[in-house]
């Protein structure tokens, strides 16, 4: 059986009929019932049937019974869920984090899509699309009569095939169109900076199988010139994805025991997690950011540091989702996503509901600083000497307190850490 681990989910690549003669067996041995609910098959069947006669308007049998599987699924809990074709080819997407399209980030604005960036050296970068852009047209189809949950779809496409978009530009006066080729476009969830010099800054937007990699290969970049003195890891608004990406991630902060472990069931459902002795930094300080916002695999990551007293936790409390799904795949087309078990931390806690408690709540609130008079300082002075400190990445930390000021707690709270840590 080929298995890999989704977001807080478990993703059989083969059909279900395809699984292994011991998970089979075990599902039969649990599942099966000893005599068919005859009474509940009869009730349904005479739903169907009145359903057929009597309903308005004719309705074919695939979407009674397709729509009776979704309600059936999506009775159980809010996270089980029959993945239709666009359903089930849109998990894969964010969870492998690569697709065939343009590479552009884009938001919705009045039945238009307007760009927020092209990503570097794709498609939309190489043909001159800019932040700003309005895409109004795909293929000469008007996303306002489309919507654009269905422009979103046109803009992906097999790699090598062509796409026209027609742009309205601000400094142009009238729309014009580009010929673009799609590619197989590779969506980074890692991002990082300098919030001060060797005082790192790592933003995770959703753990993909890439995620973990991409990690220590910015952790070592960050190095090149100096160790890193400490750390801020960003969760927030994380809703979660792969739990293999999430493991790795902690896996590059700790070097022993259990990082996760879950329950279920099924024999095949018990897992544990572990550490090995591959950290991508020294133990250096670590504060890790989360909000209600973080879910799933976040809470993974932040309730083992937090357990393992490997980080301190800042923000507000998460999102509280310690479930498993397993996505079982019906057809090359349909999947089931189906809640088989409940993750615990390391120390045993079960999040599910609760969410993980921050060691330090800070409430994210908007700070608005009085201008002062200012005054004049060396660097003004005509003839001056410039600085050999060079720190090009750097964010004046007072800049923080008004853009985010969670992080700005976080920085100074990080700063505390190091220098507790230099007089020992």
């Amino acid at each position: 059986m080929l298995v890999s681990i989704l977001a807080g989910v478990v993703f059989i690549a083969t059909p279900m009929i395809a699984h292994s003669a011991d998970a089979t067996k075990e599902t039969e041995a649990n599942n099966t019932p000893k005599n068919l609910p005859l009474e509940e098959i009869r009730r349904f069947s005479e739903v169907f049937d009145r359903i057929k006669k009597s309903y308005v308007e004719p309705v074919s049998d695939g979407k009674l019974l397709e729509d009776a599987v979704r309600g059936m699924l999506e009775g159980l809990d809010p996270h089980s869920s029959y993945l239709a074709p666009q359903e089930y080819s849109e998990l894969q997407i964010q969870t492998s984090g690569q697709f065939g399209g343009v590479g552009i980030e884009i938001s919705q604005e009045e039945g238009v899509i307007r760009v927020i960036t092209p990503i570097d050296d794709t498609p939309a970068s190489e043909a001159g699309i800019k932040p700003g852009d309005l895409i109004i047209k795909i293929d000469g189809k008007i996303i306002q009569s489309i919507g654009v949950e269905e422009a979103i779809g046109l803009m992906r496409g097999k790699p090598g095939s062509e796409i026209v978009l027609t742009i309205v530009r601000d400094e142009q006066p009238e729309p014009f169109e580009l010929k673009l080729k799609r590619a197989l476009i590779n969506v980074t969830s890692v991002r990082s900076r300098f919030l001060e010099p060797q005082l790192g800054y790592v933003r995770i937007s959703q753990f993909q199988h890439q995620s973990a990699t991409d990690l220590k290969k910015i952790l070592v970049e960050m190095q090149l010139d100096k160790p890193l003195k400490g750390l801020v890891l960003d969760l927030r608004n994380n809703p979660g994805g792969v739990l293999r990406g999430a493991v790795d991630v902690t896996d590059a902060f700790v070097n022993e025991g259990v990082i996760v472990s879950t329950k279920g069931r099924l024999a095949s459902s018990r897992m544990s997690f572990e550490a090995t002795e591959q950290m991508s930094v020294a133990q250096i300080p670590i504060v890790v950011l989360i909000n209600g916002g973080s879910a799933s695999a976040s809470e993974i990551v932040a309730g083992a540091l937090q357990d393992k007293k490997r980080a301190i936790i800042m923000g507000t409390s998460s999102f509280g989702k310690g479930s498993v799904q397993t996505v079982l795949q019906l057809s090359e087309e349909r999947a089931i996503k189906l809640t088989t078990a409940r993750y615990y931390t390391p120390s045993g806690r079960s999040i599910q509901a609760k969410g993980i408690d921050p060691d330090i709540v800070v409430e994210q609130v908007r700070i608005k600083t009085k201008k002062r008079l200012s005054t004049i300082k060396e660097k003004d002075l005509d003839g001056h000497l410039e600085s050999t400190e060079k720190s090009e990445d750097a964010i004046v930390s007072s800049t923080l307190i008004e853009s985010d000021f969670q992080l700005y707690e976080a920085l100074n709270l990080l700063k505390g850490l190091v220098l507790v840590g230099a007089a020992k």
